[in-house]
């Protein structure tokens, strides 16, 4: 039992309103929805949030049609000047999912601090130092509070070369002798999986190298329900600070409630710096604030299978929810068991983002096409070593499989200078469409810009021409009650040509979806002549593989082209990746149904083969 004679009070930084909204859903909560909660907590006395970087930059743009820079002002006046506001950047990706460049990370740190943020918390999924040096100084120049991280994991598989206690204790002395100036160090567990133990010999051996004066910081999530042990274990081995939410932003894949640690801690000396008597009403306010939005089981459910599939809560939340979208939440355990493999082979990279999304990304592919058979674009850069040295060696045949899919060869140098010099890019991009060229709207681009993704569907460019995604997960409107008159029986209609649909087969557990072509018959058997014309008139359309809804990122045909079976005639995009949509069939594009950036099921065809 931990114990303190001369008493110390640990710091808390409130996560609901970031964290909290990212772990729960993928961050797309209205400004609207949870400001009102944000500003209680401040009058309450709460003096250090988390409130932008993450999900909550892109979120913002990407499905609510808010800029997140003004997001940030509104959160800061809300708050008052004298309260410190957190954001969460990931080095050489900064608030983005890809690398960037140094140009780009100097951008995104003047605006950050021009909109209000006082402290960036900047960790490497990686745990490249030289990462994070390099990027840990556009933070200090724009005269925000510099948090460096250590993440932790804990791996599904046996290893005493990483994700020890030695291991994080070299990082932080690596950092503490570089020439970088650090203002405090987190140990920042994404997914809740380290054991306490580790987490103790790691603060103690940290706070003994540490300068006496710098603070050391805990983060985890409760998605074990080991939270409170891990955060009793840091403040046990000298951890002056720990993230904290309430409900119901609060267990589950997010941090614990306040309460629960301020419970724990009674009668050992340690208080928190936070009067957790006000978390009842904020509780109530949020719960009035969110009644209108669909909270996933999933998310709210401690789940102690992430044990093996070390996912953050920040990545179960939207992917859980892009996975229901998609229709292939079937898939969802299927995903979780190829997850110690693709750790494994990858060279066991800490499960935060964006590493957490290359490795659910992975698993998914080697789950629905086979293993290996689709190397995910982010998964496979990062095992050819575009992200930064990876903590283990990849394995050999998946980086050979990497290199020979990607057509990239193996990367040793700085990720930095590999990075896309996108700046330049970005302002060109909004001098043809005739907008403001504004460092704001640069970055906005920016930070939407993907290999290979058409500026025509860049979030950043929706905003700004007025024509924003919007997708807030709000429960599902009550169906209006059947009309208490007798129904008409439905008739179904003739069948003049062939009709291509889709069914699912079930056997022993395992689902298999079949295209199926339905052809009218004569009482032979045979194609009668004017449907036979009237097939050939139809032709064969083409629908997304997802049953669920997706986003059509390219048709790379158009009316006229020859096609052949197999070949890739459009891609949309499902869990944050790309994937082939294939001609069923040789023939000749007779029409295009759907448009680049449209939303599609499985029942709406994209294009027809004659």
């Amino acid at each position: 039992m931990i114990f303190s004679e001369p008493g110390k009070k640990i710091r808390v930084m409130f996560t609901p309103f970031r964290d909290g909204l990212q772990s729960s859903f993928g961050g797309k909560v209205r400004l609207q929805d949870f400001l009102p909660a944000m500003e209680a907590s401040a009058q309450a006395g709460f003096r250090h949030f988390e409130f932008g970087g993450g999900a909550r930059y892109q979120a913002p743009y990407f499905y609510l049609g808010e800029n997140p820079f003004d997001d940030m002002r509104k959160l800061r006046a809300a708050v008052g000047p004298d309260v410190d506001l957190q954001i969460l950047t990931r080095s050489v990706s900064g608030v983005t999912l890809t690398t960037q460049s140094m140009e780009g990370l100097e951008l995104q740190a003047k605006l950050m601090k021009e909109s209000g943020t006082t402290w960036d918390r900047n960790f490497d999924y990686m745990n490249d130092v030289e990462n994070l040096i390099k990027t840990g100084k556009p933070i200090v120049d724009a005269g925000m509070h510099h948090q460096v991280c250590i993440a932790l994991m804990g791996l599904p598989f046996h290893s005493d070369k990483v994700h020890t206690a030695e291991f994080y204790i070299n990082i932080g002395k690596r950092l503490l002798d570089s020439d970088l100036h650090i203002d405090s160090i987190c140990l920042k567990d994404a997914s809740g999986t380290t054991d306490p133990k580790t987490i103790y010999d790691a603060a103690i051996g940290l706070k003994k190298i540490m300068p006496p004066e710098m603070p050391l910081w805990m983060h985890t999530h409760d998605t074990a329900s080991t939270a409170v042990a891990c955060y009793m274990a840091a403040i046990a081995g000298g951890a002056d600070g720990v993230d904290l939410s309430v409900r119901p932003f609060a267990s589950g894949t997010v941090q614990p409630d306040a309460r629960s640690l301020a419970h724990a801690l009674k009668g050992t000396g340690y208080t928190l710096d936070i009067d957790v008597s006000v978390l009842p009403d904020i509780e109530g306010m949020l719960n009035d604030l969110m009644k209108d939005y669909a909270f996933n089981p999933t998310t709210t459910t401690a789940d102690a299978r992430v044990l093996g599939f070390p996912m953050p809560g920040g990545a179960i939340g939207p992917n859980v929810h892009m996975m229901a979208k998609a229709g292939i939440l079937d898939k969802y355990s299927e995903v979780l068991a190829e997850f110690p493999v693709v750790v494994e082979a990858g060279g066991a990279w800490t499960s935060v983002t964006p590493g957490s999304q290359q490795y659910w990304l992975q698993a998914f592919n080697n789950v629905l096409y086979g293993r290996w058979k689709k190397i995910e674009a982010g998964y496979g850069k990062a095992v050819l070593g575009y992200f930064g040295k990876t903590p283990l060696p990849s394995d050999a045949n998946v980086i050979k499989a990497a290199s020979e899919q990607l057509e990239l060869p193996v990367f040793e140098g700085d990720p930095l200078e590999a990075a896309p010099k996108n700046v330049g890019a970005a302002r060109e991009a909004l001098k043809e469409r005739n907008l403001p060229v504004t460092d704001e709207n640069t970055f906005l681009v920016l930070a939407a810009m993907v290999p290979g993704k058409k500026m025509e569907i860049n979030e950043g460019i929706r905003l700004l021409t007025g024509k924003p995604k919007i997708d807030i997960p709000l429960k599902k409107k009550e169906e209006a009650a059947a009309p208490a008159t007798a129904p008409t029986a439905a008739v179904a209609p003739a069948i003049a040509g062939p009709v291509t649909t889709r069914c699912t087969v079930e056997e022993n557990g395992a689902k298999r979806t079949f295209l199926v072509t339905l052809e009218p018959v004569n009482g032979s058997g045979s194609v009668a002549p004017a449907a036979a014309a009237t097939a050939a008139a139809a032709g064969t359309q083409v629908f997304s593989t997802f049953a669920g809804s997706v986003e059509i990122v390219d048709i790379l045909v158009k009316v006229g082209d020859t096609v052949s079976k197999g070949g890739v005639v459009a891609e949309v995009e499902a869990m944050k990746a790309k994937h082939d949509i294939k001609a069923p069939c040789d023939g000749k594009v007779s029409a295009v149904h759907a448009r680049i950036g449209d939303e599609i099921d499985a029942s709406k065809p994209i294009m027809t083969i004659a």
